[in-house]
């Protein structure tokens, strides 16, 4: 019996035991599936008056592992990540790195500029910045005095 103590009451809790099971069934339905057949990077997406920015996590990876896309307003960014030679290190005892194919898109907020697109990665981020095109920019509207 699992018993959690509060100022005032005893409760019993019956789902305590099953609270590592929901944590692994949350961890796979976010980030993947449970056999590491898939994963999704993390990501973050910025927007000023000037352009869209997307970091990616991908840490682990080279530059000829993922590739990047944009098509209308989406921004696609999709890759695989290899198990480095685990078969030689015998069975794992943790493994909590995800690895396999992954697939990230993103539908931009704003329209941008397709030949200025940059993209940079480093240190395991990967950098994205999309400039907006003109008519996603603000603009300011002169009022004329009569």
């Amino acid at each position: 019996m699992n018993i959690v103590r509060t100022p005032s009451t005893l409760v019993w809790t019956p789902y305590h035991r099953l609270a590592p099971w929901r944590d692994l069934l949350e961890s796979a339905l976010a980030f993947g599936s449970i056999n590491g057949a898939g994963w999704t990077p993390p990501l973050d997406v910025f927007e000023d008056e000037e352009r869209i920015t997307v970091n990616l996590e991908l840490a682990g990876l080279k530059k000829d592992d993922f590739d990047i896309s944009l098509d209308a307003e989406t921004l696609t960014v999709s890759g695989e990540r290899k198990v480095e030679g685990a078969e030689s290190r015998g069975e794992s005892f943790r493994s909590e790195r995800f690895f396999g194919s992954f697939k990230r898109s993103v539908t931009l907020p704003a329209p941008v500029k397709p030949d200025a697109v940059k993209a940079s990665y480093q240190d395991g981020v990967l950098s994205i910045v999309l400039p907006k095109a003109d008519e996603a920019k603000p603009r300011k509207i002169e009022v004329q005095l009569n």
